[in-house]
């Protein structure tokens, strides 16, 4: 039985409780006894399953959850898989792992193979064993139908879409080095072209072909001519080679006894470029990266984008925050129940969420800009959890400042302002700066709208790096620089403002 019928889950979870018996006993891991040195077929067929890692984001046609019964995916990949285990006498199970990190993942024994569009380059072939190919592409330009673009070589000075390690953002950066928008959802490439917040999206024409030029985009139009071709391959470990040899040969045969063709058929994928001679490997970005003063520089300037758009997001939710506290602390009851709504809405969803529609969902109405969005929707967000502490810092204050006021004839408007709102502020001001701290922190979410900050630098570094541990680490270290000093900030108000800073009594 093939994965069609079965669901989505992450493997090895017996092999985390016996890395952690092997841990406590001081000896070796669950990798050490598994398959990611070798052997990996003979443990496939000794449990009867072959695991794959893919990620459903990549949605239809690849492999996708079937509307009919969500907790079960279904496309074209996930059919191959299922004939590809059959034939090796095993059944098959999909395991989700972000696009991303298949290939680490990968390395690191979670699953056995990945296929899920997988593009076969020579980085990739340095890097992981590639199988004979099960699909030719051709990577798709997209253009708006009053576009002038012809080509791909016509998209100097323009803003190109693509996805994240793909062989288009290869080329793209080979012909245009980092002028590229970054995106990890297919349909949301398009979506920015139609509305102008781009000039043109170069993918592969599976995607291109569903979520690109459709009736659902009537702007848009994809040029008819192939940009360049390539091949969608099973990716396999290194120490594999066994395992490389038997799914080559299953592939093999399903392409013999036409199997293969049945299921690109009934995918509507079958084309002229399946029969015609296979494309010559992509290659487009070079040697592999190290970490330079080029790479330095760029880390630099993704740390000053991050720090950047946290200051204009916290500056948005500090008033926001303190108009909130007083409407809910002296509002009348419809204001009152106003602010709470507003806060309880915004701290009760996902900032991710909110980003998504900011960006996407309200661009028919609002059509934001990246950063706009990116600092709109930040400081929105925060301003609910400021509201709160400043409310809390009001309600703190004592009775009997509000009572003195009256008594000096003071108004209640002028008591708020003069009176209670300075020592409010002075009293939220420690945890104003601990709030900035993990503003700064959450501002990595806002990668999802295609700004390139810290964490976004760091991804697009450990692929070129093809590792994660240096770029993660300059990474770390460039947040702690951010956060350090607004920490000791904050720890030097808590110090001052614990001090009894009254005059002495005459």
């Amino acid at each position: 039985m093939g994965v069609r019928g079965g669901a989505v889950a992450r493997p090895r979870a017996r092999c985390l409780v016996l890395a952690a018996a092997g841990l406590a006993a001081g000896g070796a891991s669950c990798r050490d006894r598994g398959p990611d040195h070798g052997g990996t077929l003979a443990a496939i067929r000794a449990r009867g399953e072959l695991t794959w890692g893919a990620d459903v984001q990549g949605g239809e046609p690849y492999v996708y959850e079937d509307p009919a019964q969500p907790s079960h995916v279904i496309g074209f990949e996930v059919d191959i898989m299922a004939a590809v285990a059959r034939r090796l006498g095993v059944r098959s199970r999909m395991v989700q792992y972000s696009w991303p990190t298949l290939v680490p993942s990968l390395e690191r024994g979670d699953f056995d193979v990945i296929a899920n569009g997988l593009e076969a380059t020579t980085e990739r072939r340095a890097r992981i064993l590639l199988s004979e190919p099960y699909f030719v592409y051709a990577e798709t330009l997209t253009v708006r139908t009053d576009s002038t673009v012809r080509s791909v070589f016509d998209l100097a000075g323009q803003r190109v879409a693509t996805l994240n390690q793909t062989y288009a953002y290869d080329i793209l950066r080979m012909l245009y080095g980092e002028a590229v928008k970054v995106y990890d959802g297919n349909e949301e490439p398009y979506r920015d072209l139609e509305l102008g917040r781009s000039d043109a999206v170069l993918l592969d024409n599976i995607i291109a072909d569903r979520y690109g030029c459709t009736p659902q985009h009537p702007a848009l139009k994809c040029l008819p001519y192939d940009a360049a071709r390539g091949v969608y391959v099973i990716g396999i470990r290194k120490a594999d080679p066994e395992l490389k040899a038997a799914i080559d040969a299953a592939l093999a045969a399903m392409r013999a006894d036409g199997e293969l063709e049945r299921i690109l058929r009934a995918a509507r994928l079958w084309d002229a470029r399946q029969t015609e001679a296979l494309p010559a490997e992509g290659h487009a970005t070079g040697q592999t990266r190290t970490l330079d003063g080029e790479m330095v520089v760029q880390f630099l300037e993704a740390a000053w984008v991050t720090l950047e758009l946290s200051g204009l997001a916290f500056l948005l939710a500090v008033p926001i925050g303190v108009a909130l506290a007083v409407a809910r602390s002296y509002g009348a009851g419809p204001v009152r129940q106003a602010a709470r709504l507003y806060i309880e809405l915004f701290r009760g969803t996902p900032v991710l969420l909110q980003l998504f529609v900011l960006y996407y969902g309200l661009a028919s109405l609002v059509n934001l800009g990246p950063m706009q969005a990116a600092v709109l929707g930040l400081g929105l967000n925060y301003a609910a959890y400021e509201a709160e502490v400043y409310r809390g810092a009001l309600l703190a204050i004592p009775r009997g400042q509000s009572e003195a006021a009256r008594a000096l004839g003071l108004g209640p408007a002028q008591t708020l302002r003069h009176v209670l709102l300075p020592q409010a502020l002075r009293l939220a001001l420690p945890p104003m700066t601990n709030d900035f701290v993990s503003l700064l922190k959450d501002s990595s979410l806002v990668s999802v709208i295609t700004v390139i900050e810290l964490t976004k630098r760091m991804t697009i570094a450990a692929v070129d790096m093809r590792g994660w541990l240096v770029p993660g680490m300059l990474c770390a270290a460039m947040y702690l620089a951010l956060s350090f000093p607004l920490s000791e900030l904050a720890r030097r108000l808590e110090r001052r403002l614990a001090r009894d800073q009254r005059p002495l009594a005459l």
